[in-house]
């Protein structure tokens, strides 16, 4: 890459402030699916017994289940960012665990909790 073996102090607060607010997005959007499963949740209940046809039932399960499934992905996403976060404040962000390199911060703009770069990532082991 370009030899550095350190992103500068301003580039980590950068990279820190990205991150917060990729971070703060992922919380509200998994406010807002939390919310949606409850309504579906309480919904569900009180209407289960006036349900006309099953595949009114296969929906709303459906439903509920994709609504489930966001809330377990944007969890899984806030706790990379948390890490993404440690891993600044620890002073291993952005440097590849196997060569030691920078890592492109085009790749930790889309994947701020990795440790290594996409050279190392994509050996052939």
């Amino acid at each position: 890459m370009t030899g550095k073996k350190k992103w500068t102090k301003k580039e980590l607060q950068d990279f820190q402030k990205i991150i917060l607010g990729k971070r703060e997005k992922a919380i509200n959007d998994l406010n807002i699916a939390r919310e949606r499963a409850e309504d579906m949740k309480s919904n569900n209940t009180h209407n289960a017994i006036y349900s006309s046809h099953m595949a009114d039932a296969g929906s709303d399960h459906s439903e509920m289940e994709k609504s489930y499934y966001l809330i377990a992905r944007e969890n899984k996403f806030v706790e990379y960012l948390n890490k993404a976060l440690d891993m600044i404040e620890e002073g291993r962000f952005g440097v590849c665990k196997e060569c030691s390199e920078l890592i492109a911060k085009e790749r930790l703009f889309e994947v701020p909790h990795t440790t290594s770069c996409f050279t190392c990532k994509t050996k052939v082991k």
